[in-house]
């Protein structure tokens, strides 16, 4: 709640002592190819349609009722800042990747290597049901199978 100078002094000891958090990766295979991508991530050779696709996907799910969860963005940074964050998480790129190679109503199974974050939590179940197709993501935690705009874990992970 403001307390950006304690998360700045934290930062700090945190890469004095070497301490580095592990980056988010997601992947998802499309015809026996693994593709990995990471938060943010625009060098994939597909990543102009990918991110169109993503902003397409964004302008429906709010439609929808989506609210992005700015809360989960530890940065001093305005609440457009956070949302344009929170919207190119690995998992989001992955699953809009998978969408746009595979035919519709075949399921995708992401694979990321952290726990899934609450907002990308809540998109995939938006997602799920705008799209129509059942997306399974396998986090460090367990395995939450989306459908029609539900997840398997019940909201409890």
């Amino acid at each position: 709640a403001g307390r950006w100078d304690d998360v700045e002094r934290v930062r700090k000891v945190m890469a004095d002592r070497g301490v580095q958090k592990e980056p988010g990766c997601s992947s998802v295979e499309v015809r026996n190819m693994v593709h990995e991508f990471a938060v943010g991530d625009r060098l994939h050779p597909q990543s102009e349609e990918i991110y169109a696709g993503l902003e397409r996907l964004s302008r429906q799910m709010k439609e929808a009722g989506y609210v992005p969860d700015t809360k989960l963005v530890l940065h001093d940074l305005d609440e457009e800042q956070k949302e344009h964050l929170l919207c190119y998480h690995s998992e989001k790129l992955a699953i809009c990747f998978g969408l746009i190679n595979t035919p519709t109503g075949t399921p995708l199974r992401i694979i990321n290597n952290l726990r899934v974050c609450r907002d990308c939590h809540t998109a995939t179940k938006f997602i799920s049901k705008i799209v129509d197709r059942k997306i399974v993501v396998r986090d460090s935690n367990r395995y939450h199978c989306f459908k029609d705009g539900l997840c398997s874990c019940g909201d409890y992970w």
